[in-house]
């Protein structure tokens, strides 16, 4: 819940007057809140910059009110959409469930799903990250069916390393995590899901995330707050052009 609509619409012409938006070595999105999704989608239309939704409902239209619907992030020129966010889950009564549903809505309209995941500080001191992270994935993808390429994505959250004074995860840890992660979804729909790392990421850990084999991607928050953060992690992270 960042930005003035001036603010949103500043920072999309941002990136898209960038060489970054040419880049096709990484896929580059940006999840705006509601009211902003057509200006920033329309000022990227034309580069590689994916616009999403930070949430929607898994009906199509009805007595929702408050509620936006898959249709609507469509219209709006979304092309994915960002579910089950640990604060929609603390705050708004997400659960495993609704999570499930709104996936099965979200590849019903053609959108993307970028299906957070992610331990509690509690949890992760009981040694239950595992098992959290098995479940949260596995009801998430249980109305998904099997062909899932290039239609799902999977964000890993420790709960404990985001927002304001978050823990970065250590590199190696969070690599085990997605490998797990990994190994959950070949067992669900028979393919390995790409999974993206994000929780207090920044210029100063950023390519230390990355190296590691199974992060195939970075979910920035705040380092990513300003255009400027946002391309040089970008440069920092994605496979150099060919000359």
């Amino acid at each position: 819940m960042n930005k003035t609509r001036a603010e949103a619409k500043a920072f999309a012409e941002a990136l898209a007057a960038t060489r970054i938006a040419e880049r096709a070595q990484a896929q580059l999105f940006v999840i705006p809140p509601f009211p902003y999704i057509a200006d920033v989608a329309d000022l990227l239309r034309g580069t590689s910059i994916k616009a999403g939704g930070q949430n929607m409902h898994w009906e199509d239209q009805g007595a929702w009110t408050g509620e936006v619907s898959p249709l609507m992030l469509l219209d709006c020129g979304a092309s994915m959409v960002e579910i089950g966010h640990s604060e929609r889950r603390a705050h708004f009564g997400e659960t495993d469930e609704t999570v499930a549903l709104k996936v099965r809505a979200a590849l019903k309209h053609g959108l993307i799903a970028l299906v957070c995941i992610g331990d509690t500080k509690t949890e992760y001191d009981a040694g239950r990250t595992a098992e959290v992270l098995e479940r949260q994935v596995r009801i998430a993808l249980s109305e998904a069916g099997r062909d899932l390429q290039g239609r799902v994505l999977i964000a890993y959250e420790p709960v404990w390393s985001i927002g304001e004074g978050g823990i970065p995860a250590d590199p190696y840890f969070a690599n085990a995590q997605h490998k797990r992660i990994k190994d959950v979804t070949r067992s669900c729909c028979g393919q390995e899901l790409p999974v993206l790392y994000g929780g207090s990421v920044s210029q100063k850990n950023c390519e230390d995330l990355i190296a590691q084999q199974h992060i195939d991607g970075l979910f920035i928050g705040r380092a990513a707050w300003n255009a400027a953060g946002y391309v040089r992690i970008v440069e920092m992270t994605a496979v150099p052009e060919a000359p």
